[in-house]
């Protein structure tokens, strides 16, 4: 295996892209100029280095805390819960929504071997114990594992008390789509008509 081989294999490894696409990605990096491809390869070795999970809500961030953590003009009695830290991002893409969020890591899949402790989920009613927090919005995927996980932790707030009301995102998202993908308007919706679970 050549050089050229070996980089459209740790290519095709990149969600969403294929052989196909690797090989077009690997032949385009070969005809970049070399100040580019430095700068690149620059980032991408130290991109670990300098994002890590906010100590909050545990989105991906350069400091401590990340923006939104540390936004006062957000609304502190609203609090989203996402999967992963690219929901956050997709979320504020859509400027419905001005609240904090509380990012999971994941959703309850026990055959793939995630269980709730692998999960952001202790921490989550931890802050909703705190007391400030009046709404909890989960807004996992609507497949079975973001359903059941929804479901997991709206049990858990109703057994520690919390002082909160647990919502889930509304109708308009596509079962089994993940939010990624899902249009500003559908999520607009999806907010605006959440309901109580």
């Amino acid at each position: 295996m050549n050089a050229l081989d070996e980089i459209t294999e740790s290519f095709s490894r990149l969600p969403g892209i294929g052989k196909k696409s690797a090989a077009r990605i690997a032949n385009h990096l070969l005809k970049a100029d070399r100040i580019f491809m430095d700068r690149f390869a620059r980032q991408i070795a130290t991109l670990q280095d300098k994002i890590r999970p906010c100590v909050i809500c545990g989105s991906w961030t350069e400091s401590e805390t990340c923006p939104i953590c540390s936004d006062m003009s957000r609304d502190r009695t609203l609090l989203c819960v996402v999967e992963q830290p690219q929901d956050v991002s997709t979320i504020e893409n859509s400027n419905e929504y001005r609240g904090l969020f509380h990012v999971l890591g994941g959703v309850i899949s026990p055959l793939d071997g995630v269980g709730p402790d692998q999960l952001r989920i202790r921490p989550l009613v931890e802050r909703v114990r705190g007391g400030e927090i009046r709404e909890v919005i989960i807004a996992t995927n609507p497949t079975v594992e973001g359903d059941t996980t929804a479901l997991y932790i709206q049990h858990l707030l109703a057994e520690s008390d919390a002082p909160c009301t647990v919502t889930r995102l509304a109708s308009g998202l596509p079962v089994g789509g993940d939010l990624e993908y899902i249009d500003k308007v559908t999520l607009a919706r999806s907010f605006q008509g959440r309901i109580k679970i």
